[in-house]
């Protein structure tokens, strides 16, 4: 891979087109790291996050001489927030060097959660539906431009109906009784 820290001064001093050159060089890097997480988090939610977090500290960073830095710090901010959102939906996570942290002891679902949810799931307009089953189906595997051309939808509608089936997923909870809040402890 080409030392993607061609682009950092640019970034740095605010320039977004080349903050969005090194972007679509980095995201394709940065996925493989969250696949191991898709059980348990939105892993596009952290990828975004990531994302967000790696403009805001771009000014500050400073290179240690290795190539691609600003890379190497994104996938650690990725792994963190994952490790994160993995701790806060109940699953233990075994780390070290010599092995790969997998996820070992998710939360055994509630049937009465389960069942909330598969209703509220039945009840999204078919847009919002077909998103979200391809999302699950793809299991984090896959990056949503491609899941939204396998739609035949553009990435934007595509994002759109992903939001619009969270908001509506969330509000369908709420009205059972369930938050996320509860959720995520």
């Amino acid at each position: 891979m080409t030392d993607l820290d061609v682009h950092l001064e640019a970034i740095a001093a605010g320039d977004t087109a080349a903050f969005a050159r090194w972007l679509a060089a980095a995201e394709p890097a940065l996925r493989p790291g969250l696949r191991r997480f898709a059980a348990v988090c939105d892993t596009e939610a952290v990828l975004q996050e990531t994302l967000l977090r790696v403009w805001q500290v771009a000014p500050r960073f400073v290179r240690d001489g290795r190539d691609n830095g600003l890379l190497r710090l994104a996938a650690r901010i990725a792994r963190n927030r994952a490790l994160t959102e993995a701790r806060r939906a109940g699953v233990v996570v075994v780390q070290g060097d010599d092995v790969p942290e997998v996820p070992i002891t998710p939360a055994l679902p509630d049937p009465a959660l389960a069942a909330h949810i598969a209703g509220c799931r039945e009840a999204l307009p078919p847009a919002p539906a077909r998103v979200f089953s391809a999302r699950i189906e793809a299991g984090g595997g896959e990056p949503d431009a491609a899941l939204a051309e396998r739609l035949g939808m553009r990435l934007n509608t595509f994002l759109q109906n992903a939001g619009r089936a969270r908001k509506l997923l969330a509000s369908c909870l709420e009205r059972a009784g369930i938050t996320l809040a509860e959720l995520s402890r």
